[in-house]
């Protein structure tokens, strides 16, 4: 299992994502999904995936190799488009080509075509974008006023971002409240782990201002787990109990 975090705020771009992989109980290992593909002044893209490994590679291959043009019919890499749309449309053609070429061997053997990715960054003096781009390569944008997306095992760690995050939030408190919904989905699904892998990106700088992994026993993310369930703890005893028992009147 999988999960990664989008937010994309007036400042710039936050993306966040685990590294952990399993194939059972019994077969857990650490794999980046968090990919850059950086022109610094020219363009900055962090690409995130979940699903199927071997078709995420397979995908992200392609993207530096090339997949054809359908109005050129010249092979085209994520380097070479012009802007984020004509990318998310590049990343799609990928996704159906792997898919073509796979189909059959998914098949036969009884597997399910399971992919999704996040993508945002920015091109040039183009417009900072977010996308979640499907499994059958279609994809949606982000908007003001839904300022993140997510994909993986989302459900444990939304309900910070729905609270938290609004298009206004600083581009760093952004961060911290994608850490805290990281930590809300690992407490609740050991298939998420650490390392955790971060960019922040300003908006039109086309360049990273932070690219960063979080280890094991780091002291700012540690820090941040135990005062998320302090405040927790607090806030429910703060709380008045529920009017609802027997001689409460």
């Amino acid at each position: 299992m999988t999960y990664c975090v989008g937010i994309l705020v007036e400042e710039g771009l936050v993306m966040i994502a685990d590294t952990r992989t399993n194939a059972g109980l019994d077969d857990i290992s650490t794999y980046r999904k968090l990919h850059m593909f950086t022109k610094p002044g020219e363009r900055v893209l962090a690409l995130a995936s979940a699903g199927n490994l071997s078709v995420t590679q397979s995908v992200l291959s392609l993207l530096t190799e090339g997949v054809e043009d359908p109005d050129t019919g010249k092979p085209e890499t994520i380097y070479d488009a012009p802007t984020m749309f004509r990318a998310a449309q590049l990343i799609g053609r990928a996704i159906r080509k792997v898919r073509a070429i796979e189909r059959a061997g998914f098949e036969a053997a009884q597997l399910r075509f399971e992919v999704s990715f996040l993508f945002g960054g920015q091109i040039g003096d183009g417009p900072m974008s977010l996308y979640m781009i499907y499994s059958a390569g279609n994809f949606i944008a982000c908007s003001q006023d839904a300022p993140f997306l997510q994909i993986g095992e989302h459900k444990y760690g939304k309900p910070i971002l729905d609270r938290a995050v609004t298009y206004r939030t600083d581009i760093y408190d952004a961060l911290k409240v994608g850490l805290v919904s990281m930590d809300s989905t690992m407490r609740s699904n050991l298939g998420v782990g650490l390392p955790i892998d971060l960019t922040v990106i300003r908006r039109n700088t086309c360049d990273t201002e932070v690219l960063h992994r979080i280890e094991a026993g780091e002291p700012y993310f540690h820090d941040l787990r135990e005062r998320w369930s302090a405040a927790l703890r607090a806030a429910h005893r703060a709380i008045p109990r529920p009017p609802y028992g027997p001689g409460v009147k």
